[in-house]
């Protein structure tokens, strides 16, 4: 038997295009909180004015909805 191709839907949207968001660090996490600093860590970011692309869903967006003074989401 031939093996079946993948559908488009079975692979997911993990390239670019509405299935990922650009989150952009911005702002210093000095003199924040230590749970502030750690939410940036998660999220991949280590130097200011980094940009990474993490998976748009929930659970991203809560994360960057806890820390808005220090991040941007760039379209």
């Amino acid at each position: 038997m031939p093996k079946r191709a993948k559908s488009s839907a079975a692979e997911g949207t993990s390239g670019s295009g509405e299935g990922t968001i650009r989150i952009q660090y911005y702002r210093s996490s000095i003199a924040t909180p230590k749970t502030h600093k750690q939410m940036v860590l998660s999220l991949g970011l280590t130097k200011l004015n980094q940009i990474v692309e993490r998976p748009n869903n929930p659970s991203t967006r809560g994360a960057v909805a806890k820390i808005p003074h220090l991040l941007r989401i760039v379209e």
